[in-house]
């Protein structure tokens, strides 16, 4: 599955750093693309009994609307630093860090708030399970785009 999702990541998501469209239109495409993929992932990886499918999906729908826009946020962020990074001023920076900061802050507050929402319509294995799928799967996509980002001062 690691490398299932590598490859998705790199086919997916590195055609964001040189967007020709809007970064709207290519931050939906991807997510369109990708939504569908992930679902697949976690069907596979989750093994859910009849029961807790029919608990677990409707919970994971409203979760995924969520972590979309919060998601979105982080490839904008992305994309404006690609735009200025090599002569960002220190108060664009500062701007961009407490907005990745708060990107980060989001993303716990949501797996905080699915975390019992998931637990409470299947089991906390269920919920525990998921959580741990979705970070491997945030986590790997974010060091795939992280990997084709250039640090600040490089040219």
């Amino acid at each position: 599955m690691k490398a299932k999702l590598t490859l998705i990541a790199a086919l997916i998501l590195i055609p964001l750093l040189g967007m020709s469209q809007t970064i709207d239109d290519e931050i939906t495409l991807i997510q369109s693309e990708f939504g569908m993929e992930k679902r697949a992932l976690v069907e596979q990886y989750m093994g859910l009994s009849d029961t807790d499918a029919q608990a677990f999906w409707p919970v994971f729908q409203k979760y995924e609307d969520e972590r979309r826009a919060i998601t979105r946020e982080r490839l904008k962020l992305i994309n404006d630093y690609l735009e200025k990074f090599e002569s960002i001023s220190e108060t664009e920076l500062d701007a961009m860090v407490k907005r990745r900061l708060k990107v980060d802050a989001s993303m716990t507050k949501l797996h905080s708030k699915y975390y019992s929402q998931f637990k409470k319509a299947t089991s906390t294995t269920v919920a525990a399970k998921f959580l741990q799928l979705d970070d491997y799967i945030q986590t790997t996509l974010f060091l795939a785009l992280l990997d084709g980002l250039p640090f600040l001062g490089e040219k």
